[in-house]
């Protein structure tokens, strides 16, 4: 770092949105994938109705019209989440994102095309799934990625 206030684009990586439904890496592309035995519309989708245990509840952010819309119902404040999510979220991120890259094997190509590229979720708001605005967020999206990547070029 050279005295800079935010830390420099890295030319070496690819930089994308998880919530771009165009983004194929992303959690909002319109890929439906089996899981749990349930079709899910998106990552998204599967992502919000895992932070319940409420199998109802679950199942109207499974149906939700959108992306978007799961994104929302997943958010409330008046269900509770799982006493355990901060410590499994990852978890039920790799599976999905694993899950829909064995679904569509174009995508999980496209994934093993980017090398050794460092991944990143380039939002300027979320410090864990993404760099945040300063780039020095967690970026845990981007290291979800780069581990499914890894584990697609174990198999």
């Amino acid at each position: 770092m050279s005295g800079e206030f935010f830390a420099a684009t890295d030319k070496d990586a690819i930089y994308f949105s998880r919530s771009d439904p165009e983004q194929e890496f992303g959690a909002w592309s319109k890929h439906s994938f089996e899981l749990e035995d349930k079709e899910w519309p998106s990552v998204e989708h599967y992502f919000q109705a895992m932070k319940f245990s409420d199998e109802a509840y679950q199942e109207k952010i499974r149906l939700a019209e959108s992306p978007k819309q799961a994104r929302k119902l997943g958010r409330t404040r008046f269900k509770k989440i799982r006493k355990n999510w901060s410590a499994v979220k990852a978890v039920y991120m790799t599976r999905a994102l694993y899950t829909k890259c064995q679904a569509y094997p174009h995508i999980g190509e496209a994934l093993l095309e980017t090398g050794d590229k460092k991944l990143v979720e380039n939002s300027l708001y979320d410090y864990y799934w993404g760099c945040g605005r300063d780039r020095r967020g967690e970026n845990m999206y981007g290291q979800v990625l780069m581990n499914v990547r890894n584990k697609l070029r174990e198999s």
